[in-house]
């Protein structure tokens, strides 16, 4: 189902070169979705995406509003569970890595336009899990001109590691399909740009309409062999059952009744992001996550809301974390406790994480660092105490149960040793290193 001739009006009117420029990009935004709906999001999405590809926005700026009304159609969603999140990390690939290996960097039939770094560094942006409302409250002008030689290049493997993990569920058949409208190639066109009448009539004629070509793709058939007939000597008995009374009435009681299984622990592990549980409703909880070895996939706990989970309950985040060590995303799971606030909570989940099974490395490292990190800004005097005597036990910890290679990391343990040997706590911590350096037990 594509636009109708009206509905692609209406977004080439938000499109518009005037109107783009006269506008912030949230008033784009909200303008959108005040004239379509909902339901009309995924055709509004892929009549941008032919825009796109087949370079059909005559300026800059119409063409970054576009990958801004893109993303925002689905604002508040998760960008990886999007239908286009492909296309963004398409967007802020290097030119080098869009072209099979050996061949020629050349655009391709139906590829995405290349961007400039301004561009691709706000595409970055509104990707990520900053607030929006600065930069959408700027023009696309504004941010064309913007300087951003300062900045340091986008970071989104993320978001490629989680849409190649979703991508490599769907079968191969599904990847076998290719649109029929193609563009040409760059060498293949002449520099002239065709008039905005033409411009428009050509998107109504691709983009709008039943039978629009936006719709169609070229998909080779799916040939298998046709089963063998089934030989058999005599109708199967039951087709004519002759004695009633020898069958009887086979039916599932359960269908039909409401599955509460679990409905319990979700509310409880919704109270435990907000306050600490009662002992009472923590037995509860681990009870019913030991019965059910599957039920921890499905409570509704998510990385971003572990570090709730951590500060008020830290009991029932290391219990959900030691049975989730087999999830695709456990790696997620430990990015964001190593990188949560530091504090007796975090601290006494990953202490006990490290002597239950064995964390990567890398992960205990950086919490490590952290720390430290965290230890040597902090302005707050008191505060700052009391944080340097929890880091140092901890670490004392770790080194006495063999967890880390003390030798690893000792350049920076022993240098925020000697910055507090002020507090009795870190001048242990060293003494414990020099031990170690000198082969004592």
């Amino acid at each position: 189902m594509a636009l109708t001739i009206q509905q692609c009006e209406t977004l080439l009117s938000i499109l518009e070169e005037n109107n783009v420029r006269n506008h912030t990009l949230e008033g784009l935004s909200n303008e959108i979705h005040k004239k379509f709906d909902w339901s009309d999001f995924f055709k509004v999405g892929s009549c941008i995406v032919m825009l796109l590809q087949e370079n059909m926005l005559r300026e800059p700026e119409q063409r970054l509003a576009a990958i801004t009304l893109l993303y925002e159609l689905y604002r508040g969603e998760p960008l990886v569970n999007t239908p286009f999140a492909s296309t963004f990390v398409y967007l802020l690939l290097p030119s080098e890595q869009r072209s099979n290996v050996g061949a020629p960097k050349l655009e391709y039939a139906g590829q995405l336009p290349r961007l400039t770094a301004p561009e691709k560094q706000f595409i970055a942006q509104l990707i990520s899990d900053v607030p929006k409302d600065v930069i959408l409250k700027k023009t696309a002008t504004q941010i064309i001109n913007s300087d951003t030689t300062s900045q340091p290049p986008p970071d989104f493997s993320q978001l490629q590691l989680s849409l190649a993990e979703k991508l490599s569920e769907l079968p191969q058949i599904c990847k076998t399909a290719i649109p029929v409208i193609l563009s040409a190639s760059d060498n293949m066109k002449n520099n002239s740009v065709p008039d905005n009448t033409k411009n428009v009539s050509n998107i109504k004629e691709l983009a709008a309409g039943e039978d629009a070509p936006i719709n169609k793709v070229y998909k080779p058939e799916f040939v298998t062999l046709a089963p063998p007939l089934l030989t058999c000597q005599d109708e199967p008995v039951w087709f004519n059952p002759t004695t009633p009374s020898e069958y009887n009435v086979a039916y599932d009681s359960t269908m039909c009744v409401p599955n509460t299984t679990g409905q319990e622990a979700r509310q409880l592990i919704t109270k435990a992001y907000k306050a600490a549980l009662s002992l009472q409703q923590q037995q509860q909880l681990l009870t019913e996550l030991a019965n059910d070895s599957k039920l921890v996939y499905h409570i509704g706990l998510s990385p971003l809301k572990l570090p709730e989970l951590v500060e008020n309950n830290p009991l029932i985040a290391i219990e959900v974390l030691l049975k989730l060590m087999q999830s695709k995303q456990i790696t997620e799971y430990f990015s964001v406790l190593v990188n949560m606030e530091m504090s007796l909570h975090s601290m006494e989940v990953v202490n006990r994480l490290t002597t239950t099974v064995d964390l990567p490395t890398e992960f205990v490292h950086l919490y490590i660092s952290n720390c430290i990190t965290t230890c040597e800004t902090i302005k707050d005097r008191y505060m700052q105490n009391r944080l340097v005597r929890l880091v140092c036990v901890f670490l004392q910890s770790l080194i006495r149960n063999k967890i880390i290679n003390v030798q690893e990391l000792i350049i920076e343990v022993q240098a925020f040793c000697i910055e507090f040997s002020r507090i009795r706590e870190a001048a242990a911590l060293f003494r414990l290193l020099k031990q170690l350096e000198s082969g004592d037990e």
